[in-house]
């Protein structure tokens, strides 16, 4: 795991964004695994800048989303369908055939066994944009004595919910399912870059580079076994 410290959220952005452009320039018809959440916003906006300066193009790029809530219509302003177009695809001239979001109206496993059928015609990721969940989960596979290998309908844990209350009107309206890839699939990407910035993240990202044993209870700690990884940090993730 490459360990990239950053002094902010903004030179953390900065600095994950040239990685990326650097590989969208390499190869103009990269196909992404994009999460959603507060730290990669940065990351976008970097993205949607460097297109309207002519340096990249999403024009042959595929993308693939990591989850999605249960139960919520794509038009609410809290599914993360909603959240990629307005944080990215609106702004780049991706294909509308070449984005590729998981849906899941209810908690139904047939559900999650299209999301997998989509996955494995979608083929490997060139990259895996990963936030980590203050209990250190990735996408919304939660710490359990087992994960799923697959995508799948996971119930989300107490704080996961708590941590995402704040972009609900309360607690009690943040769904309590997701769709999420399963591990493999999450790890099926050449390269995994992992952002995690603010003072909540510290004991995930403490974990991740010292714990000297890896357990499904940290999810985001099985991310040492995968051969390229990125992790860009902010001094306060990292320092506490």
């Amino acid at each position: 795991m490459k360990v990239i410290v950053c002094k902010d959220y903004d030179d953390m952005s900065k600095k994950a964004s040239e990685l990326v452009i650097s590989n969208m320039i390499e190869k103009p018809q990269i196909k992404f695994g994009f999460a959603t959440g507060s730290s990669p916003i940065g990351l976008y906006k970097n993205l949607i800048a460097a297109q309207k300066e002519g340096e990249i193009s999403f024009k042959y790029a595929k993308s693939v989303n990591l989850d999605e809530y249960v139960g919520i219509d794509p038009a609410n302003d809290q599914s993360y369908s909603y959240f990629m177009h307005e944080n990215l695809f609106d702004h780049v001239n991706i294909k509308k055939e070449n984005i590729h979001l998981p849906s899941a109206p209810e908690a139904d496993d047939k559900y999650a066994k299209e999301y997998r059928k989509l996955l494995e015609d979608f083929g490997q990721r060139d990259i895996q944009i990963l936030g980590l969940g203050v209990n250190g989960h990735i996408a919304f596979n939660e710490p359990a004595d087992k994960l799923n290998k697959y995508a799948s309908i996971v119930e989300l844990e107490k704080s996961t919910i708590e941590a995402n209350a704040r972009f609900f009107e309360s607690e009690e309206d943040v769904p309590k399912h997701a769709l999420s890839m399963g591990l493999a699939e999450v790890f099926d990407a050449r390269m995994i870059i992992v952002l995690a910035n603010g003072k909540s993240k510290h004991e995930a990202v403490k974990r991740i580079l010292n714990d000297e044993s890896i357990s499904t209870e940290l999810p985001c700690g099985l991310l040492n076994l995968h051969p390229n990884v990125y992790l860009f940090v902010d001094e306060e993730a990292y320092n506490g």
